[in-house]
Formats: C-alpha cells, sequence, structure tokens
C-alpha cells in the first residue's frame, strides 16, 4: 500500500517545472513580518490550461527542533480557462504563485508543497535562519 509521503516527487526547480520554489531572505529577524513568495514554473514555464494546471500550493514550516509541522498557508488555484465555449476558452486563468506574510519566533524550515493535476505531488522546502 503506498504512503502518501511516498508520492512527493522532487528535484531542481531550475530545470524542473513542477517543484515550487519557495522565495525569501535567508535570514529573517525573529518575532517580525517577512514575505514568503511561493510559486511553480519560475525558471521553467507550467503549463495553464484546462487541460494541465497547477491545482494547489501549501506552505509549512517546522521550527528548529520541532517534530511536526505548521501549515501556514494553503493556495487555490481554481480558474485554467474553462467555459461553457469549451476548454481554454475562458475569461480568466489563476496563475500559480502566492505571497504569505509570516513571523517566526526562531529558525527552521520552510516546506512547500504543489500538485499538478497530470503529474502529482511535488515538493521543495528552504532553511531560514531567525536572529
Amino acid at each position: 500500500m503506498a504512503k502518501i509521503g511516498e508520492l512527493f516527487k522532487t528535484d531542481d526547480w531550475k530545470t524542473e517545472k513542477h517543484v515550487p520554489v519557495i522565495e525569501c531572505d535567508d535570514e529573517v529577524t525573529a518575532n517580525e513580518v517577512f514575505e514568503v513568495r511561493i510559486s511553480v514554473g519560475k525558471e521553467v514555464d507550467h503549463p495553464n490550461t484546462t487541460e494541465h494546471h497547477i491545482r494547489w500550493i501549501d506552505l509549512c514550516f517546522i521550527p528548529e527542533g520541532a517534530k511536526v509541522p505548521f501549515q501556514v498557508g494553503h493556495f487555490e488555484f481554481t480558474a485554467h480557462g474553462e467555459s461553457t465555449d469549451g476548454p481554454n476558452k475562458g475569461p480568466v486563468y489563476t496563475h500559480h504563485q502566492a505571497v504569505a506574510s509570516l513571523k517566526v519566533a526562531k529558525g527552521g524550515t520552510l516546506l512547500a508543497a504543489s500538485y499538478c493535476n497530470i503529474h502529482g505531488l511535488w515538493e521543495s522546502s528552504r532553511d531560514i535562519a531567525a536572529g
């Protein structure tokens, strides 16, 4: 029986269009708000069509020494050109990118997961220091 953790794929986001990219400062000030940008397809464009798109991105944070992550945000992308006129004829397309504002008490690891409706689950991480 498959376990969900076994289904996540990862790679270098500079060459693989499905890997979520986490952009923020490497070091932040403890207990002060900072921004994190999460996207898919930063270097290699990911399609955004009715047939092939990114459905959602999740962002979590696991503080140094903690055993469980804390969910920061779940970002859902629900418009991909669908229309009663047919696929890719709709008036709106959401783009698979989000910005979260957060503060942390200490350093740790940001974790991102994304879901492509064709190619499944992808993940990445980024360590941050807080001083």
